[in-house]
Order: structure tokens, then C-alpha cells, then sequence
């Protein structure tokens, strides 16, 4: 049989969720699939219940292995694929009966090598449908996506993930793309960069197929595990591939850094202050402190205004000021009388 798409599901204690999401899976309406479950050490019931489905239904494959990380899992799930295809789904997500078959149409029509598409997710329960900002049902050449696409994966992270989109797998075996092992966060931002860099032709399709569930307060929940600021320092210190490099200049390179780095900080600062994040106010301002007085934050703080060009509100302007003083006390006041102000405007 000519496999298709060969779907990857890294898995680690996702027992509460992976039922549905296997069920969301046979029920493709693309036959020639295959579901490669990778048990990344789980310790809860996760594997049993996917061993449940296999007994099943032949397309589900099952590989197992101790606890390595996200990214080791989705490589071994890649060196174990036969698709034509690739494709990745989280255990904790469903995807839509036609998710398969729109994309994989939509790829091997003009043997495109990445097709994109909307994924929805739910927050504070709020449904968001996430889109891309360029062309749909187009084929977008070379030309294209290192002037318009490339900027977008270095100036923010908005088109990191890797579950709405589906990857020629000629292109990720023919140039060595893999999900780096040596960094915790933003692993999903540097496979696409590398896969991106190597493509001629992608697609945007105009279509909702993949439901990401968003635990409620997980980012809180992990300040206290994840480095955060740390991931956002590798982003803005890693060296971009060559096709990057061609295309954009070394300075525009860095403005577009800097802006992401400097919104990344922004949104840690609200993040770690936040009053339920599971640490002590001592630890919050130590971490915060540690961001202020990094030299990279006050080289990146001059190019993000040239970015912005004079469109600061009054609350950014002070959030910048604060932090170019260094200032992690007066944050944590701006941030907790935005938060008041927030409330009382929902309230009203």
C-alpha cells in the first residue's frame, strides 16, 4: 500500500486526553495512513490504552522509549515514517475527520513541500481560530517565502507550530531537518525554519481541521520548570541557515531579533508576576531581575522602538522605560495595576 501520510504522536502521561485523540485519528477520511505513537517513558496508563487501539486497528504503530524530551520522540517518529508525508498531532489535541485528506489534497496537487493551515484554540473559553498572513490556495514560490515568510518566522513565533501543517518527507530526510535535542523550548520554531529554508513551493490553505486544548494556567504551572527567558536567548543567539542569511541582510536580521525578543520579555514579566504561578515573590523578582540585566535586552531595546516607529502606547512606553532602568520592582506595580485595570473593564 502507498503510504500516504504518516502521522506522529509524541506522547508523555497524556492518558486523560488520548483516547479522544485516537478516535479523532481512525476516524480520517484518508485511508493510507499511519499513526506512530511514541511513548516518550510514560508512567500513568497512556500506553496501555494505545496498545488497546493497536490490538485494533493495524495503522496505529507503537514505538517506546525512556523519557527523552519532545523532540527526541518526534525523530524517532520521523526515522520510523513511510508517508509520503509527514504530519504531527500533540496526545492532548483532536483533529477534524478530514484534517488528512484537505492537506495531503491540497500538498500533493503541485507536490508543494509544506502546506499550512488554521488550527482553533480554546482559551479562558474563548474559541480562537489561528491563521496565516499570506496568500491562501496559492502556491508560493521561493521568491516568496524569503521575502515574505522568512521575515515572519524571525520577528515572532506565530507560525511555530508544527501540528497544522503537513511536510513532504523527501524534504525532511533529504536535508537532515530534525527537532533539536539540546534546547527545552521553542523546538517547534527551529524544525520550521530549517524545513522552510529548503523549500521551493509551500501552500496556505484556508482551512480549521486541528483543535489545540490549552490546559487552563499551564503557562503559569511551568514557570517554575521552563526557563523561559533562556529559550527566547537561544532564539536570539542562533545562528539562521544559510538560505536565511541570502535573503536578509545581517542587520534586518537582528532588528527582526530584537522586536521578538523584547514582545517575548514583555510577555514573561506579565507572565511571572502573575499572583498564582506557584513561586515566591522572592523568586519572581530574582528571575525578573535576571532578564533586566542582561546585556541582550538593552541591544535589542533601541531596534525594537525603530520597529514600533512612534506607535508606543503610554502603557508600552513605561513598560520599556522600566525596563532600560532595570526596574523590576516598578514592573511588578505597572503589571499588577494593569491587571486591576483589565479587571475592572471586564467587570463594567
Amino acid at each position: 500500500m502507498n503510504m500516504k501520510v504518516s502521522v506522529i504522536i509524541p506522547v508523555y502521561n497524556a492518558e486523560k486526553y488520548i483516547s479522544e485523540c485516537i478516535d479523532s485519528l481512525l476516524a480520517q477520511t484518508l485511508q493510507h495512513c499511519e499513526f506512530i505513537f511514541v511513548n516518550d517513558g510514560c508512567s500513568d496508563r497512556s500506553r496501555l490504552i494505545i496498545e488497546g487501539y493497536q490490538n485494533k486497528d493495524a495503522r496505529i504503530k507503537l514505538i517506546n522509549q525512556p523519557n527523552q524530551g519532545v523532540s527526541a520522540a518526534r525523530n524517532n517518529g520521523i526515522a520510523a515514517a513511510v508517508g509520503e508525508y509527514v504530519g504531527f498531532v500533540d496526545a492532548d489535541d483532536w483533529v477534524e475527520p478530514s484534517m488528512f485528506e484537505t492537506l495531503y489534497d491540497a500538498a500533493a496537487a503541485e507536490q508543494c513541500d509544506i502546506v499550512f493551515s488554521n488550527f482553533e484554540s480554546e482559551q479562558d473559553g474563548r474559541r480562537f481560530v489561528n491563521q496565516c498572513p499570506f496568500p491562501a490556495g496559492e502556491v508560493l514560490d521561493k521568491y516568496y517565502i524569503s521575502k515574505e515568510i522568512f521575515p515572519i518566522y524571525v520577528k515572532g513565533d506565530q507560525l511555530n507550530s508544527v501540528w497544522n501543517k503537513l511536510y513532504k518527507a523527501a524534504l525532511i530526510r533529504g536535508h537532515k531537518v530534525q527537532f533539536p535535542d539540546e534546547i527545552a523550548l521553542g523546538e517547534d520554531g527551529l524544525f520550521n525554519i530549517k524545513a522552510i529554508s529548503c523549500s521551493v513551493h509551500v501552500k496556505y490553505i484556508d482551512f480549521t481541521g486541528y483543535h489545540y486544548r490549552e490546559a487552563p494556567g499551564s503557562a503559569s504551572r511551568n514557570i517554575a520548570k521552563k526557563d523561559y527567558f533562556a529559550g527566547a536567548l537561544d532564539v536570539y543567539q542562533m545562528k539562521l541557515p544559510p538560505a536565511f542569511l541570502s535573503q536578509l541582510d545581517e542587520e534586518k536580521v537582528l532588528s527582526l531579533k530584537s522586536f521578538r525578543l523584547i514582545k517575548s520579555v514583555i510577555s514573561y514579566i506579565h507572565l511571572y508576576y502573575m499572583p498564582a504561578t506557584g513561586l515566591s515573590f522572592r523568586q519572581k523578582y530574582r528571575y525578573v531581575k535576571k532578564m533586566l540585566e542582561h546585556k541582550a535586552i538593552h541591544e535589542a531595546i533601541p531596534r525594537y522602538k525603530e520597529q514600533i516607529n512612534g506607535e508606543l502606547g503610554r502603557y508600552e512606553w513605561l513598560i520599556l522605560l522600566m525596563m532600560k532602568s532595570k526596574s523590576a520592582m516598578a514592573l511588578y506595580w505597572l503589571t499588577a495595576y494593569s491587571r486591576t485595570r483589565n479587571k475592572q473593564s471586564i467587570g463594567g
